[in-house]
């Protein structure tokens, strides 16, 4: 009976992180839409709902701490407890990147970069974490190698977005002291929204990495 409850344990822990990527997924799309829609009571809503993420990583961190104190995982069994505590971590600061879209939200005056497609980089970050997470649930390790190939992709996006920003801010003209101070605002948030984008990217990467070793106690996309 022991052993059964074990395994009912790890069961239990698998469903939980799958289950706290969908709230974190969710988060990042609130505030991916706050941001397209400047909807600053949406925006407060997820900044107000990131205490529900870090209470699930706190209980989830438990369970692994008592997983790997009760029952000393063996083998495969350790690899799983010790790749989960590590995507539970990467999904909490996902968390936290979908806060600051909210922040972002709050703060900006207007939109001044309309050549910038936000959307279709936060909808790729999207379909990344998912895919990750599916790779994980399944454990897929052709998904996971093909996620790390797609985060190229990403940072491209990242790299022409940032770059349409500068060259946009050096050929506009400005009258005024006051015109230049709110386009610098909306030009720092706009890069640190780009910024926080490929992040999310990042840690979807991790995901996989940790997946990889989890099933095959292969480290090679681990950085």
């Amino acid at each position: 009976m022991a052993r059964k409850s074990y395994q009912e344990q790890l069961r239990e822990l698998r469903e939980e992180v799958c289950y706290m990527s969908e709230v974190v997924m969710e988060r990042l799309r609130m505030g991916l839409d706050a941001l397209d829609r400047k909807d600053t009571t949406l925006a407060r809503e997820v900044i107000e709902g990131d205490g529900e993420v870090n209470r699930m990583y706190l209980d989830l961190e438990q369970q692994c701490i008592n997983l790997l104190a009760l029952q000393q995982p063996v083998a495969s069994d350790l690899r799983f407890i010790a790749s989960s505590f590590k995507i539970i971590t990467d999904l909490e600061r996902i968390g936290d990147l979908a806060v600051n879209l909210g922040e972002y939200t709050i703060d900006a005056e207007q939109d001044l970069f309309p050549d910038v497609d936000v959307q279709a980089m936060g909808a790729l970050t999207l379909e990344m974490i998912d895919d990750a997470m599916s790779a994980y649930d399944d454990e897929d390790i052709e998904a996971c190698y093909e996620l790390a190939t797609r985060d190229d992709d990403l940072d491209l996006f990242a790299e022409r977005a940032s770059g349409i920003v500068v060259r946009d801010l050096i050929e506009r003209e400005l009258d005024s002291h006051e015109e230049v101070e709110t386009l610098l605002q909306d030009v720092s948030r706009l890069l640190l929204t780009i910024r926080d984008l490929e992040r999310v990217g990042d840690h979807a990467v991790n995901i996989a990495a940790r997946t990889l070793y989890m099933v095959e106690n292969d480290d090679e996309l681990i950085y």
